[in-house]
């Protein structure tokens, strides 16, 4: 049933239905029922989901994510505000109001330490990125080439269920404590996501698209840069997805022992002086950044691969 409505819902988008008087459930003047489909040929469980496609979104529909944060917000604020006062005095400078942590916010936009700091993590971060990037030609050659993957994949495995934060200690001791340092712990963060996920979008690229391009003449080179590659792309933008939410928690990690600036040195700072809005300001901003940079992403994949319906949806 499901395919039906597939091709008629694609039918229906392509022209508006005459009128048919005797189409139940169908608005005023329209009918529900795509051009050439007859209505006979249409079930009630069909009609209705043809239906549900056209009926533009309500103003629920429409609203619900704002409303689902300022039903948070406005729930935080009042058991910040009214509930835990009543428990112990002292809860509240744990867990302070919304409106405690706007005017930290302010008081570190103004003073320019949240803009200082946010720069140097997302430096850090764009910095490992490219270092990381060259997971992407290891990954096609792994996955292009059994002799390649049988050399590279039993270092990479046994490297890869290590966290980031495990390689701190040594990455200290290597590095000392800066930019370097912070680097090296994204860079793991980033690489093997990105790696596993390059790998797996160069096997599942459809074999008879390869086979075609070599009966047309094409070279194993023209091969994988002009077609295992292109069409392992939606698969490697999913690593870059997932390896920058990686690395973008483990450079707070890092930043939190191994720094001195940074939206990771910011929290421990604040912890220090028992400034928690300062430190709910710090995790709010790692989170509204790694959105951000995320729907980037996702708009990007959008321009770039029209044709993948993985990107587009």
């Amino acid at each position: 049933m499901s395919e039906r409505i597939a091709a008629a819902a694609a039918a229906g988008l392509a022209a508006t239905a005459p009128a048919l008087a005797s189409s139940p459930g169908a608005p005023a003047g329209q009918s529900p029922v795509p051009p050439g489909v007859s209505p006979s040929a249409i079930t009630p469980e069909e009609r209705r989901a043809l239906e549900a496609l056209r009926r533009p979104p309500n103003l629920f529909q429409r609203f619900s994510r704002w409303i689902g944060l300022v039903a948070f917000f406005g729930a935080w604020q009042l058991l910040s505000v009214v509930i835990l006062p009543r428990i112990d005095a002292n809860l509240v400078t744990l867990m302070p109001p919304p409106t405690a942590v706007a005017a930290g916010a302010w008081e570190l936009i103004l003073s320019g330490d949240l803009a200082k700091h946010f720069w140097a993590s997302l430096k850090r971060e764009a910095v490992a990125f490219a270092y990381a990037s060259i997971a992407i030609p290891i990954g096609l050659l792994m996955g292009w080439s059994k002799t390649a993957q049988n050399l590279f994949e039993p270092i990479f495995e046994m490297l890869r269920p290590i966290p980031p934060i495990a390689w701190i200690p040594l990455a200290i001791l290597w590095f000392g404590i800066g930019d370097l340092q912070n680097q090296f712990i994204i860079f793991l963060g980033i690489f093997f996501p990105l790696l596993i996920n390059t790998i797996a979008g160069v096997k599942n690229v459809e074999h008879n698209i390869i086979r075609a391009a070599r009966c047309l003449g094409a070279s194993e080179t023209d091969v994988l840069v002009k077609i295992v590659f292109r069409a392992a792309l939606p698969q490697i933008i999913t690593g870059v997805r997932v390896g920058l939410g990686v690395g973008w928690m483990a450079l707070v990690a890092a930043e939190l022992v191994g720094a001195t600036s940074g939206l990771g040195w910011l929290i421990s700072d604040a912890r220090s002086v028992l400034r928690t809005d300062i430190i709910l300001v710090g995790m709010i901003s790692i989170g509204v950044a790694g959105l951000v940079i995320d729907q980037g992403l996702r708009w990007l994949a959008k321009k770039m691969l029209p044709w993948s319906l993985a990107m587009t949806r």
